[in-house]
């Protein structure tokens, strides 16, 4: 091999080695340190995350200049000194903190344990499963006299004919108790998740088509034989035009005859390649639709008559369909648009709102039975028998702390989980709080609704415990919130309590800033407001006869609260509204000619105007105040943050700032 050649080849090992080499020891984003303080750090990796959170997202942040990210470094670096400080002077462990915290931890810990252990999974497959349409069949078996248990075998008997070979057909024609279907071969139309029962629809969804499902399945109307007959990707809406040849009741087979002729020939010109829309303005007899060339706007499945529904659905945009009957006449129809699947996220709201209502309490149940299994959960029947056999009479609420059932069964346990003990004292004390349970006597059946709707609230807070584990974002929001009442706190002792204002102090800094407090251009008026215009001209007439304002507004004003103060709207500064507006155009003790305003007519007197200038000591205190505290603050702010830098001497690498965001 030619020396060069073999020189070639090993300068190019070389370089696979040394870029494998500088890649496996190129340093981790979270071991490059921006910002270190008393043996705490700050790494790219968490400042990119922070940053990101708070600024649009990766990709906005990447995009920020390095100026406003070494400033949003400082803060932070700030921020977790302060933090860092509060947890030292164990402020995290104040009973009302810790207080603070667990009720927040349950409040929303429970919500996001439901969200995502039932609503995420669920509804992102109730999504995947609305992507299809299915056309279904069913043979329905009502329970009737024989109960649940009749209709299960009379369902058994048809089921195996038909695994023996009997026509699904023919057998829903004959025993199908959905009178509505049955004539059809138990044809139900198309469907979709979430359209119907979730113990039929999940059955539906397992079958191919043409396929019957082997066993019956239950719902609350009976039994059902279920058989699949199609299924197709699903079009959410389509918009279609028509044109209907009308068949009136009563209508002879004569008639008929002349309406099906006359779309016939309506159909011919379409073929020619005439305009639909100009033909339906022409010939159709939807007086509805007629005028806007046949357009029905968008329509869902199931929300036309079936023949109709199907003739729309099956046509491509564009497309004109071949005559079809219903019992409005005839028809011809095209289809002018279609909507696709909408996205996840634009679907999410829909599909919450579709599984709250159908299945969500159902699968909760199921979930709740989970955590009891996982927690132990045991109930102490033998002890709601003894309390029920003794207080009949006896109801929650006051009555029970006074009651003998207390004395003797009080420190008694009627619930165990997770090693937990919840006492009958502990109970009704919590079951007083619900207003379903107060004053109901304590019978067995209240005791053991009380336990189940007790008990739904304990274990769900037990199963929050295990959040942060599982989800580390419910964790980082945890932190996030601890670091807020902790802040709040250091807040709370380094500034606000620290603030000392006295009459003194505000004084001296009015005088010296006089300038800044003055009042505009401003006037003093009354205003008679009424709805109609006929009422307002009305009570000008009077006022020009000199008829007293005061006494017109008290009578006729009908802007709330007014009636009892003549009208009168205090002084305004001239830009504040239409009214002032109109007001400054007046001279003093001058009104106006009624003038449109809102929902009704006005008339405006002005009372008296007030030239611009300087508020005194008094007028300016709100403000004085306001801007004192807020200068007091942001020394008091400064000096804190000047001892947290000499406490822990903090070290800012900024030179390092430009290795975040970059991938």
């Amino acid at each position: 091999m030619n020396s060069l050649v073999k020189r070639l080849i090993k300068l190019h090992g070389l370089i696979i080695f040394l870029s494998i080499f500088l890649i496996s020891c190129s340093t981790s984003k979270k071991d490059i340190v921006l910002a270190e303080f008393d043996k705490q750090k700050i790494t790219v990796e968490e400042f990119e995350k922070v940053y990101s959170k708070n600024n649009g997202g990766y990709e906005v942040a990447k995009k920020d200049s390095l100026t406003k990210k070494k400033n949003f470094l400082d803060l932070y670096v700030n921020f977790k000194m302060k933090v860092f400080d509060a947890k030292r002077r164990e402020l995290d462990k104040l009973p009302d903190v810790v207080a603070e915290y667990n009720d927040y931890k349950q409040k929303i810990g429970i919500t996001y344990l439901l969200e995502k252990e039932l609503v995420e999974p669920n509804i992102k497959t109730l999504y995947e499963k609305r992507k299809e349409e299915l056309r279904v069949s069913h043979i329905m078996f009502r329970p009737d006299t024989a109960g649940f248990e009749g209709a299960y075998r009379r369902a058994l008997e048809v089921l195996d004919s038909i695994k023996n070979g009997a026509s699904f057909e023919e057998m829903a024609k004959v025993y199908s108790q959905d009178y509505y279907s049955a004539p059809y071969g138990g044809d139900i139309f198309y469907i979709t998740a979430g359209d119907i029962i979730p113990s039929f629809e999940e059955v539906c969804y397992k079958l191919k088509p043409g396929e019957v499902y082997p066993e019956p399945v239950k719902t609350q109307f009976g039994y059902h034989i279920i058989k699949v007959t199609d299924r197709r990707p699903r079009t959410p809406e389509v918009r279609a035009s028509h044109i209907l040849i009308e068949l009136k009741p009563g209508f002879t087979s004569e008639d008929s005859s002349k309406a099906l002729e006359k779309i016939k020939s309506i159909k011919e010109k379409i073929e020619l390649g005439e305009d639909f829309a100009e033909l339906a303005k022409e010939f159709s007899e939807d007086e509805g639709t007629k005028n806007l060339g046949g357009d029905l706007g968008f329509f869902s499945r199931r929300m036309m008559v079936q023949p109709f529904d199907e003739a729309a659905f099956n046509l491509e945009v564009g497309q004109v369909s071949d005559i079809v009957k219903t019992q409005f006449g005839y028809h011809l129809i095209k289809v002018t648009d279609k909507k696709s699947i909408r996205s996840f996220e634009e679907e999410k709201d829909v599909l919450k709102n579709i599984y709250q209502r159908i299945k969500y309490n159902e699968d909760k149940q199921r979930f709740l039975d989970s955590l009891k299994r996982v927690f132990n959960y045991k109930v102490n029947s033998t002890l709601i028998e003894q309390i029920a056999a003794k207080s009949d009479t006896i109801q929650v609420g006051g009555q029970y702390w006074v009651s003998e059932i207390k004395t003797e069964f009080g420190d008694s346990i009627i619930v165990t989980y997770a090693q937990n003990k919840i006492s009958l004292d502990t109970l009704l004390a919590r079951a007083e709080n619900l207003a379903e349970f107060i004053n109901r006597r304590l019978n067995k059946p209240t005791l053991e609704n009380i336990v189940n709707r007790i008990s739904e609230d304990l274990l769900l807070a037990e199963a929050v415990n295990y959040l942060p584990e599982k989800y580390p974002q419910f964790a980082e929001l945890m932190d996030e919130y601890k670091n807020g009442i902790l802040i709040f706190k250091l807040q709370e002792e380094e500034v606000w309590n620290k603030i000392q204002i006295n009459e003194d102090k505000l004084r001296e800094y009015w005088e010296a800033n006089k300038e800044k407090f003055q009042w505009p251009d401003r006037v003093e008026y009354a205003e008679i407001f009424v709805k109609s215009d006929s009422l307002a001209q009305e009570i000008y007439k009077l006022l020009k006869n000199g008829e007293e304002f005061d006494s017109l507004a008290a009578k006729y004003t009908e802007r709330p609260g007014f009636k009892e103060k003549y009208g009168y709207h205090g002084i305004k500064p001239v830009l504040d509204n239409a009214l002032s507006q109109k007001a400054d155009q007046l001279k003093e003790g001058e009104f106006s000619e009624p003038f449109k305003n809102s929902n009704g007519y006005s008339i405006v007197k002005l009372i008296k105007k007030h030239q611009a200038g300087l508020k005194t000591f008094e007028e300016a205190l709100p403000e004085v105040s306001g801007a004192v505290q807020e200068l007091e603050s942001k020394k008091l702010e400064n000096d804190y943050i000047e001892f947290l830098k000499a406490t822990y001497k903090p070290r800012i690498y900024y030179d390092k700032l430009n290795r975040a965001f970059v991938d």
